[in-house]
């Protein structure tokens, strides 16, 4: 998925951005947090995250279903690099290993109903899941 921030700021702008911000804050992430493009789940607010390095993935989605103000039954997930990264790994392991050349981590999140009528995309994501766990 084309990244609608990308879109909207030129490299050089994000990539100082991100090397001001990681100057200033050296234990923060930089985050760029987006909707996938075919899920109904609600739009979040803000798409810039400065998170603790020490944050794991699991405490990272809480943040964003708070955000979302996500209904309890429906189930989120989020993808870095459209793959599903482990619930328990640091977003500190995950920037390391996934950050943007412009020295941003770029999440994409997604969304189904837990009861079962989830789309082609969630089924992919819950696959996904199986291969990480």
């Amino acid at each position: 998925m084309r990244s609608k921030f990308k879109d909207e700021h030129p490299f050089e702008k994000r990539k100082a951005e991100a090397e001001r911000i990681r100057q200033k804050y050296p234990d923060r992430i930089p985050v760029i947090c987006e909707k996938a493009d075919r899920t109904d789940i609600p739009t979040i607010d803000k798409k810039k995250y400065l998170v603790p390095s020490d944050l794991t993935v699991g405490q990272f989605v809480y943040v964003i279903r708070k955000r979302i103000k996500l209904a309890p039954e429906k189930a989120i997930f989020i993808f870095v690099d459209e793959v599903l990264p482990p619930t328990a790994a640091l977003m500190s392991a995950i920037y390391e290993e996934h950050k943007d050349e412009d020295g941003f981590l770029y999440v994409t999140y997604s969304g189904e109903n837990t009861f079962g009528e989830g789309g082609e995309d969630n089924r992919a994501a819950q696959d996904n899941q199986k291969i990480d766990d």
